[in-house]
């Protein structure tokens, strides 16, 4: 498994995150797979968390400025 391009939009590592997760939820993957899913679904949620807080500094920031 390629590892996480850090410069992903927030959109698509979701995407790939759900699909990361419907992947660990079917079961049917070997130990070895499912960690490495895991890996990958850890990696993708910092990249979504990254994102998310980037966006609340800026709406933080846009409400500061309006007072």
């Amino acid at each position: 498994m390629p590892p996480v391009d850090s410069t992903l939009g927030y959109e698509q590592a979701r995407d790939e995150l759900i699909e990361v997760v419907r992947s660990l939820e079917a079961g049917g993957t070997t130990l070895e797979e499912s960690l490495a899913l895991w890996e990958r679904g850890e990696a993708l949620a910092k990249v979504c968390r990254r994102w998310l807080d980037g966006a609340r500094a800026r709406l933080d920031a846009a409400l500061a400025e309006e007072r």
